[in-house]
């Protein structure tokens, strides 16, 4: 497994850089946003620990810019910052971080979320052809939902979305990833379109879409798929 480090103080890259080594993965290093945006698209990496406050480009925008690109965008993100308020990790999130680490952290901490996030990656990108959960049933290539035995009439949008965020189960969404992911460059959507799909498909497979089982939503931050 191959992490690339980007942070703009070299005593926490190599801080880094020995937790990570001595726990079997293989570690890159950038110091400024816009080297780190070379190394990604030269080479290929299984994570990347990213620093908020960079040099060049900052990392929220360097985070932006990776989660927009169809060939980067599924490269989990560990944001590493020393801002600690609430809005900063939200926005963070909202930006497509996959986990939020403040300064100062514990190395041995780091090492154990680096683990847990490409753990659940690896598991999020297992191909499933079919999804099963409580009374909800998807054929993914059959593009068939079932409730409770009961198809289920679904727009191609509609079903295009809650595939997105059933094969992507646990993971918050903000609405421009999903306007990205299901409209694409299709200049005439806008956020709003993204509230209006997820209430018609809560409409069609919630029993109580004021309070969804399947489609949740994350207050302030955005959509996500629950498997529970």
């Amino acid at each position: 497994m191959k992490v690339l480090v980007v942070d703009d103080e070299p005593d926490i890259i190599e801080l880094l850089r020995y937790n990570l080594v001595r726990e079997g993965f293989s570690v890159d290093a950038a110091e400024t946003g816009d080297m780190a945006l070379k190394k990604v698209y030269s080479g290929a990496y299984d994570l990347i620990i990213l620093d908020l406050m960079l040099p060049i480009i900052p990392g929220l925008e360097l985070c932006r810019t990776l989660r927009r690109d169809e060939k980067t965008r599924a490269i989990p993100i560990i944001m590493l910052t020393a801002k600690t308020d609430e809005a900063d990790k939200i926005v963070g999130l909202e930006m497509g971080a996959d986990d939020y680490i403040t300064k100062p952290f514990s190395p041995r901490e780091l090492v154990a979320r680096v683990k847990a996030v490409l753990r659940r990656t690896k598991e999020g990108q297992k191909v499933e052809r079919e999804i099963r959960t409580g009374a909800l049933y998807i054929n993914l290539d059959e593009y068939r939902v079932e409730l409770k035995g009961k198809p289920i009439k679904l727009s191609a949008t509609e079903f295009k979305m809650l595939r997105f965020l059933a094969e992507r189960r646990g993971r918050v969404f903000n609405r421009d990833h999903l306007l990205d992911a299901v409209w694409g460059g299709e200049a005439f959507v806008t956020p709003r379109t993204v509230d209006v799909h997820i209430n018609r498909i809560r409409s069609q497979i919630e029993e109580d879409p004021r309070n969804p089982r399947y489609i949740k939503t994350m207050r302030g931050i955005g959509y996500y798929f629950s498997g529970e």
